[in-house]
């Protein structure tokens, strides 16, 4: 998927910021080896960096990593694919925020895998990632209006729960010490929050639509949302976060 780097650092720099509080959870110590896996623009990659950690930064975005790698020289950055990606050498840490949960559900043991073999033994894997209900109400909403215009909503993410998601990574060779699934409303920025956040993120399902179709929907999906998403004249996205912290053995 290409993305709109500016508009990303602009308007969704929460998605990074975010990120940051899982940094807490790493337990190696500074000059560790990290791969920050679906490192977008590096923005945290540069703050783990700064924290002493031996950071790679992995991502499959030509035009994230161009970003990344304008931005954040000192670090290197590599394309990669995370459900098959193989590192010249073992890591310490992998660390990954707000990927996951793009990639399909087949392809998950792939992903969690290839993540088991990219450590070395006592590595530990810490994530998060959209979980069990995130923006609910803004799919069910997407959902609803692609019927009204006959079409199928094809759901582009998957949100899994903590009991779909850790039995994966035990089968994977994890073990899991930490996980928490909860709520966290996300204020958007602007006026054109949601609209925005909608262009940015639900992109898939639109494909090969006419853009006239494109807007109306969009349009009408943020009319149904506001008496839900719209505080006091602040755009919130309704989001539920998969919080996780793994070893492998």
């Amino acid at each position: 998927m290409a993305w709109d780097t500016a508009t990303y650092t602009k308007q969704f720099s929460f998605v990074p910021q975010y990120g940051t509080a899982m940094v807490d959870m790493i337990t190696h110590k500074s000059g560790s080896s990290l791969l920050d896996l679906g490192c977008g623009e590096g923005s945290l990659s540069a703050i783990l960096h700064s924290k002493g950690f031996l950071v790679t930064g992995l991502d499959a975005s030509e035009e994230m990593l161009a970003a990344a790698r304008k931005n954040h020289p000192g670090i290197p950055f590599i394309q990669g694919d995370a459900t098959a990606f193989h590192p010249s050498h073992p890591y310490d840490v992998v660390f990954s925020n707000a990927v996951l949960h793009w990639i399909p559900q087949e392809k998950q043991m792939d992903l969690l895998r290839c993540v088991a073999s990219a450590l070395h033994p006592g590595g530990e894997f810490i994530f998060e990632m959209g979980g069990h209900g995130n923006n609910a109400l803004i799919h069910a909403e997407m959902e609803k209006l692609f019927t009204q215009y006959g079409k199928r909503y094809r759901f582009p993410f998957f949100f899994p729960t903590i009991g779909e998601y850790t039995p994966m990574m035990e089968k994977a060779g994890f073990t899991v010490t930490d996980a928490f699934l909860f709520d966290r409303p996300t204020k958007l920025i602007g006026s054109d929050g949601l609209s925005e956040w909608i262009r940015m993120f639900i992109r898939s399902p639109f494909e090969g639509m006419e853009e006239k179709e494109h807007r109306e929907i969009i349009e009408e999906a943020v009319e149904e949302l506001k008496p839900s998403l719209l505080k006091d004249g602040v755009w919130y996205s309704d989001y539920v976060r998969l919080r996780i912290r793994a070893v492998i053995l």
